[in-house]
């Protein structure tokens, strides 16, 4: 009978989990309700768009970790520029820069020439240098030349030059006693802005000095930013990476280089240094830290430099210049 409790199947067994149920009761109506939009392509599981978004996830988080762990040096701080693949070439912009790298003979590959730009006559002694130096000349956009040089002040000039070749710390003394001279090197420590490296670059040249060395890591290199600010030194002065800066300063102590440390509470000034005629390496620390520990306990005397007021400090490259000019004005006096 229709309804009657006593029909097979209209009551559940006891214990049953759903209860007592005779006919549908609703029990369809969620199922009537739906489960809300159909999700992304990318966040379906399986589906090659979210294969592909995971991929990128990945690599941007490792990009991430490697930025954190690289430091300053290379992931693009402040005036940096992004990060390059190691060996790629660089890109120099700047009619000035341009102009004098040409002329100082940087090994440079190409010359980029911004389309309708105003031929100036830094603009025309470029092309004509590279004309003369047998090298492409590349009419491009305005923005190709914003991409290459990282969106750097290129005034519609750039050059692109290989990776910097760097030299071993010995290899810079063997240029000084081949040149007749005692040997004058600049170390940097813990200096990870490139164109301070490019200003000592520039002042060591200025100065007579015979190279830079800086450690592998942990500071700055010879990017395009560095060659920048050279201004065409760094054709004529050797940079030197050293693996480990304060082996590297013990090897030169070994090779009878007197190595001397600047820092603000040196124990004297760089005008009674009597060193400075010698064979001599100057180890210039960062503007915020100053020497490392191992590396102020390895010189051989820590100099300061006189300064007025209340300056505490100067940064690398003018600490350096200021430090070459007074071994310079010594060694001329003493010649």
């Amino acid at each position: 009978m229709a309804g009657s409790s006593s029909r097979r199947g209209a009551i559940r067994k006891p214990g049953s989990k759903k209860g007592s149920v005779v006919g549908s009761g609703g029990q369809k109506r969620k199922g009537l309700e739906g489960k809300g939009p159909t999700p992304k392509a990318s966040e379906r599981t399986g589906r090659t768009a979210s294969r592909r978004a995971a991929g990128a996830a990945g690599t941007a988080k490792r990009a991430a970790a490697g930025g954190r762990r690289s430091g300053g040096a290379q992931t693009g701080g402040r005036g940096q520029g992004p990060r390059r693949a190691a060996g790629a070439p660089e890109y120099v912009g700047g009619r000035n820069p341009v102009v004098e790298a040409l002329r100082a003979g940087v090994p440079v590959r190409a010359l980029y020439v911004a389309s309708r730009v105003e031929a100036d006559e830094r603009v025309k002694e470029a092309v004509k240098l590279a004309g003369d130096m047998g090298l492409p000349i590349l009419e491009v956009s305005r923005v190709d030349l914003d991409r290459m040089t990282s969106d750097g002040v290129h005034q519609g000039l750039a050059i692109q030059v290989p990776a910097y070749d760097y030299a071993h710390p010995a290899d810079l003394l063997d240029l000084a006693y081949d040149a007749g001279d005692q040997p004058l090197l600049v170390a940097l420590d813990g200096v990870t802005d490139p164109r301070n490296l490019g200003a000592v670059v520039r002042s060591v040249a200025a100065f007579g000095g015979h190279g830079v060395v800086v450690p592998e890591r942990r500071a700055a290199g010879m990017t395009a930013s560095a060659w920048k600010v050279s201004a065409g030194a760094a054709a004529r002065v050797r940079v030197a990476r050293a693996t480990n800066l304060t082996r590297a300063l013990v090897d030169l102590k070994k090779a009878g280089c007197f190595v001397v440390g600047l820092d603000t509470d040196g124990d004297l000034e760089i005008g009674e240094l009597e060193a400075a005629t010698g064979p001599l390496a100057v180890v210039v620390g960062s503007e915020g830290k100053g020497l490392s520990r191992l590396v102020r306990e390895t010189c051989d005397v820590v100099v300061s430099i006189p300064m007025a007021g209340a300056m505490e400090s100067l940064n690398a490259g003018v600490a350096a210049g200021v430090a070459l000019y007074e071994v310079a004005r010594r060694r001329a006096a003493e010649a």
